[in-house]
């Protein structure tokens, strides 16, 4: 019998672990959406890979080094031979308990922090001169819409998402926010929030247990996201009405198992970045080039005299 969708699970009260729904998508060569239920599968190519004792939770990347993020700490890498350069590491049982993805924005490494596994969620966004690794300044949600989980920068405005976790915290006997209240949302300069969207049930049901763990806008106008342990992005895109993202396309990446990723948009080809906790590694990756920008949808259609509908 195939297990419940988060959809079904959604009215049952007192959810706990569940079994995640593995999604399979037809293989295709375009992005572009079909109309089916399911999308377009698509195979990406590692192009590099570095040891990185730090990268456990996610990455970051500029034109001249990567960023591997752990819990508590962040090193600094030359981008082409994979050195060490510099580390920060935060005190034991100091502020910053579960760093995770991150963006290098002018200067600025900008990484998302969350007190998770505790309750109630707190969540902030911490920030670190890339020049000395110093830890610079810190926005506090306080305790807000789930565990602020990945940042990035796009179109002026900031975007992340705020995760939701069917998992049960050991020593607990609830759902850790239930993945369902997953939502991605856009923010001001000032990191407050002016719109937000959720996921179609089905990309949530592969995350269940767990949530979206990281994102990052890519080249072709369409935000990368990843769950927390799958090989593989998902490619979205904002939907013309309503709020539920658009799920296009599915890309392997056999070398990465979820966690943070980030676009390195320093070079004249795009490359993806991403981590493998398991090996501590951090892998630079090729996706096949997208073509074309994301497409309007139908939202509805004006009719005249003699055309009206009356029975929807």
């Amino acid at each position: 019998m195939r297990a419940l969708t988060l959809k079904q699970r959604s009215s049952i009260a007192g959810i706990g672990i569940v079994l995640a729904l593995a999604v399979a998508a037809p293989t295709s060569a375009s992005i572009a959406p079909t109309g089916a239920e399911e999308p377009p599968t698509l195979d990406g190519e590692t192009l590099e890979t570095f040891d990185a004792f730090d990268a456990n939770q996610g990455i970051a990347v500029d034109d001249s080094a990567f960023y591997a993020i752990n819990n508590a700490s962040i090193t600094k890498h030359d981008k082409t031979t994979g050195e060490p350069l510099m580390q920060w590491v935060g005190p034991e049982d100091g502020p910053i308990i579960h760093l995770d993805s991150g963006a290098v924005v002018d200067g600025m490494l900008y990484a998302a922090h969350s007190n998770y596994s505790d309750w109630p969620m707190t969540s902030s966004v911490e920030m670190f001169d890339i020049a000395t690794m110093e830890h610079s300044g810190s926005y506090s949600f306080g305790i807000y819409r789930g565990s602020f989980t990945w940042l990035d920068r796009h179109d002026a405005f900031w975007w992340g998402a705020f995760a939701n976790y069917n998992r049960v915290p050991t020593g607990d006997s609830e759902a850790y926010g239930m993945t369902y209240n997953t939502q991605i949302v856009k923010m001001n300069d000032a990191f407050e929030v002016v719109e937000s969207w959720t996921y179609p049930y089905e990309l949530l049901d592969s995350f269940d247990p767990m949530s979206n763990s990281g994102g990052s806008w890519g080249p072709d106008g369409r935000l990368y996201i990843t769950g927390h342990d799958a090989a593989a992005v998902y490619v979205i895109e904002l939907p013309d009405a309503g709020s539920v993202l658009k799920w296009v396309a599915t890309v392997n990446l056999p070398s990465i198992a979820g966690q943070g990723i980030a676009w390195d948009r320093s070079g004249t080809e795009p490359v993806l970045w991403g981590i493998l906790r398991e090996t501590r590694q951090a892998f630079a990756m090729s996706i096949p080039a997208q073509t074309g920008t994301p497409q309007p949808e139908v939202v509805g259609e004006v009719h005249g005299p003699g055309e009206f509908v009356d029975d929807l």
